[in-house]
């Protein structure tokens, strides 16, 4: 299988995510990146910039762009940069060679992170050209109906980016976040002096961009609380949402509103709490005094995500969903 990669330089997980995985399952040599990613092939960013990377690929990825007869499209994220690349080739591209559109923006809308960032119209010229033979979604609400050739795609976790992790607890409860939904305000606001909270930096007015936790000391320091809390941000899926079982990690976690295959259940990889954040104290308070409740589940949480949840497991989700597109 030849891929041809379309993607944005500009930071979209699911995007690196697939990118990644593609490689992994079919090879340096037969998926390019176009237009040519830096990051993908230089390990110059930190995590998680750096959740495309693959290794030693810089001259492989080079070497196999002459000539490249491809088998298969992505169109890798919905910004502004990729559509255009795409629009720019789209009448190229032959018509028996089917293009798949990995929509990994916040928006439950199809392509409507393009309107986001003030350029709709580079949706409507694409499909003019072309419809997308296929469309994955990350923010496929449970509530919404989208059409057949649409299905779910959430983040997941590129094991080969998991740093060695302490062995020991140093926080009891974190919830290291910035405010981008109000459900986040409010649990910064009843997090306030309760456990550790105010000594590990769970408060309010955080900006990512100044976080004192990042690249691989963000996951061991994840790793070091004995509860890690996630809320929804801009989308339902967030990162953390994947990070915290895949460190092995122990997650309190409001019930994402989208379709996940193979999601987390509650009491056995996860603890779902209420949507108005009710019992959040009372989940927190219980776990912190049941160590072996709460490691059990964290066990149970890493062994799923190995199992359902890799950038690799993903790659084999979407190619089965679309075998019936290549011939």
């Amino acid at each position: 299988m030849k891929v041809l990669f379309i993607n944005s330089h500009s930071a979209d997980y699911v995007q690196d995510l697939t990118y990644s995985g593609l490689v992994k399952i079919f090879g340096k040599y037969n998926v390019i990146d176009f237009r040519w990613n830096k990051k993908y092939h230089v390990p110059y960013k930190k995590y998680p910039k750096n959740l495309g990377y693959t290794s030693n690929t810089v001259l492989s990825s080079i070497k196999s762009r002459f000539p490249f007869k491809f088998d298969i499209v992505f169109v890798g994220a919905s910004k502004v940069d990729c559509f255009e690349t795409y629009i720019s080739i789209v009448e190229h591209i032959p018509s028996n060679i089917p293009v798949i559109f990995i929509d990994g923006g916040d928006q439950s809308k199809i392509g409507f992170d393009l309107s986001i960032y003030k350029r709709p119209e580079l949706y409507e010229v694409a499909t003019s050209k072309r419809e997308f033979d296929f469309i994955f979604k990350r923010e496929y609400l449970i509530d919404a109906e989208y059409a057949e050739n649409v299905a779910p795609l959430p983040m997941s976790f590129n094991f080969d980016r998991k740093p060695i992790l302490p062995e020991n607890y140093k926080y009891d409860v974190s919830f290291w976040a910035v405010e981008s939904y109000p459900l986040r305000t409010d649990a910064l606001k009843l997090l306030e002096n309760k456990f550790d909270c105010s000594d590990n930096g769970t408060c309010r007015n955080q900006k990512f961009s100044k976080y004192k936790r990042k690249g691989d000391f963000y996951l061991q320091e994840l790793s070091a609380c004995k509860i890690v809390l996630n809320l929804r941000g801009g989308g339902w899926d967030t990162l953390r949402y994947w990070e915290v079982p895949a460190i092995g990690g122990f997650m309190i976690t409001q019930k994402p509103g989208i379709v996940i295959p193979n999601n987390y259940e509650d009491k056995k990889h996860v603890i779902y709490c209420n949507d108005n954040l009710g019992d959040l104290i009372d989940l927190c308070e219980y776990y912190l005094a049941n160590d072996r409740k709460r490691e059990d589940i964290a066990t149970c949480a890493l062994m799923h995500t190995k199992k359902y949840h890799t950038d690799c497991k993903r790659v084999e989700y979407i190619m089965k969903k679309i075998s019936w597109l290549i011939k």
